[in-house]
């Protein structure tokens, strides 16, 4: 009973520390336009600083943060890099130049990067294969609950005290957080079998007075790679993510400013409007999608993967219809179903993906998953909106922006939808190809045990 009320506050924990890891992600969307008149930058420079400045160290530093987190301590991993992430969000108020706010978010993408890899890893050995889709949507609520608190928060503080003072806000509750994970949270590796840990099955922890068990020996990197690219179904979702997060993230850091040029909303009322469509309207849609996956198709991946593509496409479609709307109201009611609809994707999707890797893998899993994914997404999807406004300016004016967020919508998730669809195709032979090979390692570890074991015997027979 104590296991199971303490795994469900671990994850209530790493869940707070997703949405606040987040939520300075959602404020910079909101208050772009003003940092563009405060510092005098372009939608190019906008797209540079919100997209690739941020996504390359919080991609490239996600590896080796993943790889410490496979086979030391995830618990400390997240306690200090939620410290940094929250100094240097707060120190982006203080930025007075292009350059200087580049590199003080240079600095906020390398703490964030120390985040999602390391939970991902803890709740797989807490929660068994068929509450998996539930934890991890459970978990990936963090995200919608950032919408809900940044855009809210974020859209009245800007609008009351201005975008340096809201970066200074968003960024204090983080450190609180890196010290409720260090002082309350507790490293598994350290108390449960090996068996439990390869497993991924939720095991009690032995008492402080037995013998702690080594951390689980991690492969080699070249070997993790090997390894999941040689599984087709990883490849497909690794395609999967990066091409929606490439159409999401463009969409997302453009979204509010696109609002305030074409409606002339103001960003509270901007902000209250997004907390609702974007994060009422997520946290329904990741709940949903979590609970229907563990209730009627719990060790049925590919139903869960193919249900996913309808789900994106179906998103790509409404998206299309949020630009060519001719009331702002209308748009944010889209918005709010197609962000309900595509957030159903996250517990079946990261689940299916701590289920096809074994236990020392899957913070670097996710770790690479993020890699790609940030990279085409975060770095590139902000970066092609700005230039494609400033593209379409010399015909388009003020409107450039719509067309540039219409062209983007539909092609990422669309693109996404059909690798989604062909992943569930390839994952239950991927699955049973997988529970071979583990069966066949545990024979033969099994068997080199017993001839170790008696060959003591045997010399002393003789």
């Amino acid at each position: 009973m104590r296991q199971t009320a303490y795994k469900h506050y671990l994850l209530l924990v790493l869940t707070v520390i997703l949405a606040f890891n987040f939520l300075d992600r959602v404020a910079l969307g909101l208050v772009l336009q003003d940092i563009k008149v405060d510092l005098h930058l372009s939608d190019t420079q906008l797209g540079f600083l919100s997209g690739i400045a941020f996504a390359l160290f919080y991609s490239v530093m996600g590896i080796p943060i993943a790889r410490w987190a496979d086979r030391g301590n995830r618990v400390i991993i997240i306690s200090l890099t939620a410290t940094l992430w929250s100094v240097m969000v707060t120190l982006c108020g203080m930025a007075g130049s292009f350059a200087q706010l580049l590199l003080i978010r240079i600095g906020v993408g390398v703490g964030e990067a120390g985040c999602v890899p390391p939970a991902h890893s803890l709740i797989a050995d807490y929660f068994p294969r068929a509450e998996r889709p539930r934890a991890i949507a459970i978990y990936q609520l963090g995200t919608p609950l950032s919408f809900v608190v940044g855009y809210f928060l974020a859209g009245w503080l800007n609008e009351l005290y201005g975008w340096r003072i809201t970066f200074g806000l968003v960024g204090t509750p983080g450190l609180v957080l890196a010290l409720l994970a260090w002082f309350t949270l507790r490293e598994p590796r350290r108390a449960k079998s090996t068996n439990a840990a390869e497993s991924g099955v939720a095991s009690t922890l032995r008492p402080a007075s037995q013998a702690t068990m080594p951390s689980p020996v991690a492969p080699s990197l070249r070997d993790v790679c090997v390894t999941l690219w040689a599984n087709a179904t990883f490849r497909h979702l690794l395609f999967c993510l990066s091409v929606i997060y490439f159409a999401g993230y463009g969409i997302l850091q453009w979204q509010p400013t696109f609002f305030v040029r074409t409606y002339g909303l103001q960003t509270g009322e901007l902000g209250t409007w997004f907390a609702v469509s974007y994060g009422l309207g997520g946290m329904v849609g990741t709940y949903l999608g979590g609970e229907w996956a563990s209730r009627h198709a719990a060790h049925n991946e590919s139903l869960q993967l193919k249900t996913i593509a309808v789900a994106i496409a179906g998103s790509g479609i409404l998206s299309i219809f949020i630009y060519l709307s001719p009331k702002p109201y209308l748009a944010f009611a889209l918005m709010g179903v197609s962000s309900a609809v595509l957030n159903t994707v996250n517990g079946p999707l990261f689940a299916t993906v701590q289920t096809l890797v074994p236990s020392q893998m899957r913070a670097t899993a996710i770790g690479l998953i993020y890699l790609f994914a940030n990279l085409i997404g975060m770095g590139l999807g902000p970066l092609a909106v700005g230039a494609l406004s400033d593209a379409f300016r010399s015909w388009a004016e003020e409107e450039s922006l719509r067309y540039a967020l219409l062209i983007l919508a539909p092609v990422g998730y669309f693109w996404g939808a059909w690798h989604s669809w062909m992943g569930g195709k390839n994952v239950t032979r991927d699955l049973a190809t997988i529970q071979t090979e583990h069966e066949t390692n545990t024979e033969v570890t099994g068997a080199r045990k017993t001839n170790d074991s008696a060959r003591p015997a045997e010399q002393s027979c003789s």
